[in-house]
């Protein structure tokens, strides 16, 4: 153990709050502002500290030059094919950013389309997104500099590299739609300063139109939300006739909308005002649709474009009990359906009808990562990989049904060495919740195991088996790596996720702590060799089983989180969370936060487990005054001697476009926290 420096003095500045009758107290309002000069002075030693005490860790050295050779192991995309062209993205070795590549023919040689890396001198800027014309000729992409994500749209040239004049700011997330001939797209964009009230640039996302060769300031608006809040998105059927966008109102609301484009008529609701998702695509002249309307599993409809209405939906895809349909692509005269069975990806072919013809072998239990097609194409790309297992993508040849490796990820990884299950353990209120438990092979159950548990439980997101280069480093070591698939999750539909948002929302944190118990009580590990991790809305979990059950964990690490739960939707984007946390301006969301809400259940006088808190300065997403502030209560709270740690990065953001070389120093910074807190020999 390092003996831990004095912590930086911090001034509390009490700010109350009366909210629904209750007095909140917040003595580090002051903290809010990032740009003030105290704050960021205050940020300084804070970090001065951190470095300094992770400085003085056994085999800190050891740590990151491991760490440096397994993020030499590259990674791949699922190809995009348009054409005969084939686009996707592929890092290696110590590139800071992927590059982006094009083959001709699908085994042609392989070109470079764009480097981000060339771009900037810190590799700083990233390639956010890209959209292929239907031809391939020209080449839709958005960069941004400093993990931003504040997208500015670029145009190119395929084969010549010639960047095209047209240029769009404002394009975070861009979802973008040719026309069959490339002579325009359909877009979505945020509005510049001045367009709105000042404050809400985070909102107000709308659809345009740009026309080649035009004025973007003068694109036509052609869909603009009923409020600021929704999300929409944009489609082109492939001969350009229908128009879809897609609405998302909340994260388990969508609605859908088609538009006739010959005959210009209005946007006619495909689904609107229903308690449900909508995710659609027109080819061959049907309208599919995916949803979860009353199946919480998902289905797949197929309907008339020109008569989309709910009397006219054909179901050809019915929901599985046994497994989630995560989404769908037209493959030629196929659909490619992608599954969630157990946390663990499947992959079907069907006719266009939904008559079942195979189900596609996998390699092992893992996950995809994509699927490439188009939709009157005679092959299917998929990405698959877990846990040992780099990325590759594989080629089906859709006319003779043959299979072949495309790309793979080289890497000096051996999946034999390593054992990876699943267990169940029972929550608090008698639910079973799946975990993966990945570990070498022929691992003794003593309780001194060293553990890292990591979860999310939000957003409808999963967390299946994927590759993780930096946790190679643990489990080289001989550390466990557990993931619960808690509540809030994707893994079991819908329904799963519903129990874990809002006033369930506690329910994603009692999974997690059954998950720590169950590997407890089963002789794994100890409270003493536990540690745990989670980011963003996992972060937020981290937050609130630290301040629940402070006794059954070693060391926290909890990056880029939500933490103050009564304002975190005034920071930002975080409005757009209403729907899956609630909010504190109403009298009964108010009551569910306040009970879980971390930064206000930091308890004086407790004996608190290590903690690493990690923020960017750049995050467009989640405010780091979430982790300065807390911070700031748990180092005047804590009675133990295990450190409280604040990591804040500059020129960085949420986590996308993080150059590799700003990876490398974090994940130096997170593993030697991890392993110096729980007594780790590194060599």
């Amino acid at each position: 153990m390092i003996e831990v420096p004095d912590y930086p003095t911090t001034p509390i500045i009490d700010v109350v709050d009366h909210l629904h009758g209750q007095a909140i107290v917040d003595p580090y309002r002051w903290l809010e502002d990032g740009d003030s000069a105290e704050t960021r002075a205050w940020t300084e030693r804070q970090n001065s500290l951190t470095q300094s005490y992770l400085a003085g860790a056994t085999g800190r050295e050891a740590i990151r030059r491991r760490l440096d050779e397994l993020l030499a192991i590259g990674a791949v995309s699922v190809p995009a094919p348009a054409r005969g062209r084939y686009f996707y993205q592929r890092r290696e070795g110590r590139q800071n950013q992927p590059v982006l590549y094009a083959r001709v023919g699908a085994n042609g040689a392989e070109r470079v389309v764009l480097d981000p890396n060339g771009l900037d001198s810190g590799g700083t800027t990233a390639l956010d997104w890209y959209y292929p014309s239907d031809d391939g000729r020209l080449l839709a992409y958005g960069l941004s500099e400093n993990g931003s994500e504040q997208s500015v749209l670029h145009l190119l040239e395929v084969d010549s590299g010639r960047i095209l004049g047209d240029r769009i700011a404002h394009t975070r997330a861009a979802e973008l739609a040719w026309l069959p001939d490339a002579s325009g797209f359909y877009y979505t964009r945020y509005p510049a300063s001045g367009e709105v009230p000042a404050g809400e640039e985070h909102y107000h996302r709308s659809v345009f139109f740009h026309q080649l060769g035009g004025n973007p300031a003068a694109d036509p608006l052609i869909f603009r939300p009923d409020r600021k809040e929704y999300w929409p998105g944009v489609r082109v059927s492939p001969e350009g006739r229908w128009l879809l966008i897609s609405v998302a109102r909340t994260f388990d609301q969508t609605d859908l909308y088609i538009q006739d484009r010959l005959v210009g008529g209005p946007l006619v609701a495909v689904a609107r005002d229903l308690p449900a998702s909508f995710e659609g695509a027109v080819a061959h002249g049907r309208l599919f649709f995916r949803t979860n309307l009353d199946a919480p599993t998902y289905r797949l409809y197929a309907a008339d474009p020109e008569r989309p209405g709910r009397g006219g939906w054909r179901e050809i895809v019915p929901p599985r009990p046994d497994a989630v349909l995560e989404g769908f692509k037209v493959a030629g005269r196929f659909l490619a359906l992608s599954y969630l069975e157990r946390a663990s990806s499947r992959l079907r072919l069907t006719g266009l009808d939904g008559a079942l013809d195979r189900e596609i072998a996998l390699p092992t239990l893992g996950s995809l990562f994509g699927i490439g097609a188009e939709w009157d194409g005679h092959e299917l790309f998929f990405g698959f990989s877990s846990y040992t297992v780099p990325p590759s993508v594989y080629r089906i040849d859709l006319d003779t049904a043959t299979e072949s490796l495309w790309l793979r990820v080289e890497a000096n990884v051996d999946p034999a060495g390593f054992e990876v299950r699943q267990v169940s353990v029972t929550s608090r209120d008698g639910t079973p919740v799946t975990m993966f438990l990945v570990h070498r092979a022929g691992l003794e159950r003593d309780g001194k195991i060293p553990t890292y548990l990591t979860g999310y439980g939000g957003f409808n997101i999963s967390m299946s088996p994927a590759f993780s280069r930096s946790l190679l480093l643990w489990l080289e070591r001989g550390g466990l790596l557990a993931i619960p698939n808690i509540r809030g999750g994707g893994e079991y539909g819908e329904s799963w996720h519903q129990d874990g948002m809002l006033s369930r929302k506690q329910n994603s944190f009692d999974d997690f702590i059954a998950a720590a118990e169950w590997l407890i009580r089963e002789r794994y590990t100890s409270p003493s060799r536990l540690a745990v991790a989670g980011g963003s809305n996992g972060g937020l979990l981290m937050g609130a089983v630290l301040t629940q059950r402070p006794e059954l964990f070693r060391a926290l690490v909890v990056q880029v989180p939500l933490l103050d739960m009564l304002r975190y939707h005034h920071f930002l984007i975080a409005r757009l969370w209403i729907p899956e946390y609630g909010s504190a301006d109403d009298p009964e969301q108010f009551q569910w936060l306040r009970a879980y809400s971390p930064y206000h259940n930091v308890g004086d006088g407790v004996a608190y487990p290590a903690v690493l808190l990690a923020t960017a300065e750049s995050d467009s997403r989640v405010d780091p005054m979430h982790a300065r502030k807390m911070a700031a209560r748990l180092q005047a709270a804590t009675t133990s001697p295990n450190p409280v740690l604040l990591r804040l990065e500059s020129r960085a953001g949420h986590g996308a476009g993080k150059p590799l070389s700003k990876v490398l120093d974090e994940l130096t910074d997170t593993w030697t926290f991890v392993f110096s807190e729980l007594g780790v020999e590194v060599g």
